[in-house]
């Protein structure tokens, strides 16, 4: 297939000019407060996934509150942005909390953690109602961090990825060159991988060159603008290593503070608005362009064996009760959880009838 796009640079995309459109028409009508939020995406679904939430705090505000989207590098780098929303550089922020966990381990528990045996929607649950917003409050104060964030966007679990060789079990794993960010990275590390944290635009030529032997981003859509099915036909689907994630959008506390609060309630409800909006959109998209990966691009798809999620689960155990041991904050938030995923999980298990039966009964 003939690539008319410059995936290298994807998530450093000249995205910036749609972004300040989308915003224009509210500026233009009211000169009300604008706030300059930076993402870590250049181009892709997940910038306009950061785009969509900027556009439902422009329309329900009426234009009396804008968030102006910059791509990624716009102003700083990645690894710069919650430091200089910390500073008032930038407003606001628009990435996942394993990009800052080099701060604390405990900020993957916020996205990118063990399993308990819930997903996305429950770990956002946790968040809302279980608690999870306090404890992530504390951090911040902790840390000393002049920021307040908002987590939304509940992802489907990610692909274990793109590999040279089709993986049929876990001793495969062992001493392959591996992608991957955050704490996911420890405990494939455990499983003997040898990890090379790149960020998303480096992932494919990295492969293509045989810097690594695997990788994965996070989803078929972005893997797909990638170009990962021109340097692998085998695609690996299902994994623990990040099971559940979602977005975080920080904000300059004393920026957030000097609001209305109308404006702060605008922006907490936009907020609990995208939950809905990504999972519907995204999930719609993902599934779509798997289709295009199997039918137009020859792409051989695979359910991961159970061998190396068992695999996982050990070594997520090891590094977990590792962290906990060194940080009383973390085995704090990590008990949380278990304690919401017991009672949640415990109700939803012996509820939801086998939803894999009835989809073969009609599809198989």
């Amino acid at each position: 297939m003939k690539n008319t796009v410059d995936r290298r640079n994807l998530l450093r995309g000249a995205a910036v000019a749609g972004a300040a459109t989308l915003a224009t028409p509210a500026i233009a009508q009211n000169a009300g407060t604008t706030l300059k939020m930076q993402a870590a995406w250049g181009g892709g679904i997940f910038l306009e996934n950061a785009q969509s939430f900027a556009a439902r705090v422009n329309e329900m505000s009426g234009g009396s509150l804008t968030i102006d989207v910059l791509s990624v590098d716009a102003v700083v780098k990645t690894s710069q942005m919650q430091d200089a929303v910390h500073r008032g550089v930038l407003d606001a922020a628009h990435y996942v909390s394993a990009y800052w966990y080099g701060k604390s381990k405990a900020a993957s528990l916020f996205g990118t953690g063990p399993c308990f045996g819930w997903s996305s929607q429950e770990m956002l649950g946790w968040i809302y109602a279980g608690g999870g917003q306090e404890l992530f409050d504390e951090l911040m104060e902790t840390l000393r961090l002049n920021v307040v964030s908002f987590f939304n966007s509940p992802m489907p679990a990610q692909p274990l990825g793109w590999f040279n060789q089709h993986i049929t079990d876990a001793s495969q794993m062992d001493g392959l060159k591996y992608r991957t960010v955050g704490l996911a990275a420890d405990v494939l590390l455990e499983m003997g991988m040898s990890v090379v944290q790149l960020p998303g635009g480096e992932i494919q030529p990295a492969m293509k060159s045989g810097l690594i032997d695997a990788a994965e981003f996070n989803n078929p859509t972005s893997d797909r603008d990638f170009g990962m099915q021109d340097v692998s036909k085998h695609y690996h689907l299902a994994s623990y290593h990040q099971s559940q994630e979602c977005f975080e959008v920080t904000f300059n506390k004393d920026k957030f503070n000097a609001l209305s609060p109308e404006h702060q309630a605008i922006i907490r409800n936009a907020s609990m608005a995208e939950n809905s909006g990504f999972y519907w959109n995204n999930t719609k998209r993902y599934s779509d362009d798997l289709v295009k990966l199997q039918e137009q691009d020859g792409v051989n798809v695979y359910r991961t064996p159970d061998s190396v999620m068992a695999a996982q689960l050990a070594a997520w155990d090891v590094v977990t009760e590792r962290i906990a041991s060194e940080d009383p904050f973390f085995a704090k938030v990590m008990e949380s959880q278990k304690t919401y995923a017991r009672n949640v999980m415990g109700y939803l298990n012996l509820n939801q009838p086998d939803y894999q039966l009835a989809y073969n009964h009609y599809f198989s």
